[in-house]
């Protein structure tokens, strides 16, 4: 594996390429000394990354895990020839119980107050009376040992198995649009009800995201199955196209994450 052109073919930016690097330094690892080893956590556009890249070091076995089956943020487990399955995932999950419930904001920014980073936590499921928080097992100590408070309320974690870990429905709104073209900027002011020269100047200025990787082009068109992430706008995703009306302009499906 020539991993400088792997990093040079995929990665399009510098947090891009620090994140497969560090991916196929695993899979190096696990190679070269024939043991299991794994990611850190990876968002929906790391993971898609992280399966080309993979594909293009060449045969390994490997496979995402997040914790429980929808998971959105997941690692990326390395397998030696030896092994046919994952024994113990490399992540644990705890649960707190504030006296309200509180934003996932609330929760992640506690966290990283405690100098855990992002890439040491998965998902966080904000439910009614109980959050729970997946990480990976290397920092389960820290969670049970100092997390103790998120804003000005007191929590206690413990650690639960991961069969309990329980999926948070989303609330998504569904939209039906039509372009002149599904250009990023256009279908984004659409979807987060902006003006288009907002929208542009949030993309041009790597505020919007697709499929959770930067892109920096206004112009660029989407097709099904892009989704579009945004600080503050929350999330979109395009669910279908259905060709054209009669006045000739493309009809789309959407769903709004709200």
């Amino acid at each position: 594996m020539d991993k400088t052109k792997v990093l040079d073919h995929l990665a399009a930016d510098a947090a891009s390429r620090l994140s497969l690097a560090r991916l196929l330094d695993q899979l190096e690892l696990c190679r070269r000394r024939d043991i299991p080893t794994h990611s850190h956590f990876l968002s929906d556009g790391e993971q898609k990354l992280a399966a080309q890249a993979v594909a293009a070091a060449g045969e390994v076995k490997w496979i995402f895990e997040g914790g429980y089956e929808a998971a959105s943020r997941r690692v990326c487990c390395f397998l030696p020839p030896w092994m046919d399955a994952v024994d113990e995932p490399p992540v644990s999950a705890v649960a707190v119980k504030p006296p309200k419930r509180l934003s996932h904001r609330d929760f992640l920014g506690s966290l990283m107050g405690l100098g855990i980073t992002r890439d040491l936590l998965g998902d966080i499921l904000v439910g009614e009376d109980t959050t729970q928080v997946v990480c990976l097992t290397s920092a389960l100590p820290v969670l049970l040992n100092q997390w103790r408070e998120v804003g000005r309320y007191a929590v206690s974690p413990v650690e639960i198995p991961l069969a309990s870990l329980t999926p948070v429905e989303e609330n998504v709104q569904t939209l039906t649009e039509t372009f002149q073209s599904l250009r990023f900027d256009a279908v984004a002011a659409s979807a987060f009800r902006i003006s288009r020269t907002k929208a542009a100047g949030l993309i041009s200025g790597g505020r919007l995201l697709l499929n959770h990787l930067p892109c920096t082009k206004p112009d660029r068109i989407l097709e099904e199955g892009d989704s579009l992430t945004g600080k503050g706008l929350g999330k979109c995703r395009l669910v279908k196209i259905n060709g054209l009306s009669r006045k000739g302009r493309i009809m789309v499906e959407m769903e709004r994450y709200v």
